[in-house]
């Protein structure tokens, strides 16, 4: 299901050019959902949301970035599934790959959801997130 899952995120790069993970990497599996918040300086500055969720990280990216302030909303535009290992990978795609940029991680932990996979598919979170700097209900 993982392979399916990923198809479109490895269609859209060349793994001689980047230095992105394959996907192929066994990651360790978690008690606990992990997130991951990556700043990404690509053709446009924003901030990459990755939630955990069936052996991928479900994604987002969000163009305001996160706030520190609960109440504030974000608009968040589904993107393609990445593979567990891309929440450890920072570093520089380079100019002409998809997302050509610098990515950095911004936060990390982990985060819960009631009944997670079945709010995901009726397109609804309400989460909460432990992470190192955010810790607070939505993003």
């Amino acid at each position: 299901m993982v392979k399916k899952l990923l198809a479109k995120y490895r269609a859209k790069r060349d793994f001689t050019k980047t230095a992105e993970p394959s996907g192929q990497a066994i990651v360790k599996q978690s008690p606990e959902l992990r997130f991951v918040i990556q700043k990404h300086a690509a053709s446009h500055l924003h901030f990459d949301l990755r939630l955990e969720l069936n052996g991928v990280f479900k994604s987002w990216a969000v163009a305001k970035g996160p706030s520190l302030d609960p109440h504030d909303k974000r608009l968040a535009v589904e993107v393609e599934d990445h593979p567990l290992d891309y929440g450890d990978f920072e570093g520089t795609i380079p100019k002409g790959q998809y997302g050509g940029g610098t990515v950095m991680v911004w936060d990390r932990g982990y985060w819960r959801c009631e009944d997670a996979e079945r709010a995901y598919k009726k397109g609804k979170l309400d989460f909460v997130l432990e992470g190192e700097k955010l810790r607070a209900a939505g993003f």
